[in-house]
């Protein structure tokens, strides 16, 4: 019988912070503030102690640009869209130091159909 294996970190938070020209349709999570958003949550962990339990890594393109910037916290499988650096602390208390979700900005359905319908306005245009 096999086991799931045992995650490095207690939780991982993913930052997009994928950059991409002015003029793109897509938008650009750097442009929303996502290097700010993943600084303050890294100094955050820090200043609680959570360093090496909990990480906030940068990455490329979560494919969710157009609703930026966006931050995943695994292993919730939590999605986070329209986040700005003034919603950090809120985020960093309700999920990671709890189990809680910031209603307002945790994509849902509803983003995601906006997601598919912005895209498909960018394909006719």
């Amino acid at each position: 019988m096999s086991h799931a294996p045992t995650p490095l970190f207690e939780k991982h938070i993913l930052v997009c912070t994928n950059e991409r020209a002015e003029d793109s349709p897509k938008g650009s999570c750097a442009r929303c503030g996502g290097h700010e958003i993943r600084i303050k949550l890294a100094e955050l962990l820090k200043q609680h102690g959570l360093k090496g339990r909990m990480r906030a890594s940068k990455t490329g393109c979560l494919d969710a640009c157009e609703l930026g910037a966006v931050v995943v916290i695994y292993p919730q499988d939590l999605w986070y869209v329209g986040v700005t650096p003034d919603d950090v602390e809120e985020i960093f208390q309700t999920s990671i130091l709890g189990n809680g979700i910031v209603e307002r900005l945790a994509a849902n359905d509803e983003s995601w159909q906006k997601l598919k319908a912005l895209r498909n306005r960018e394909r006719q245009s």
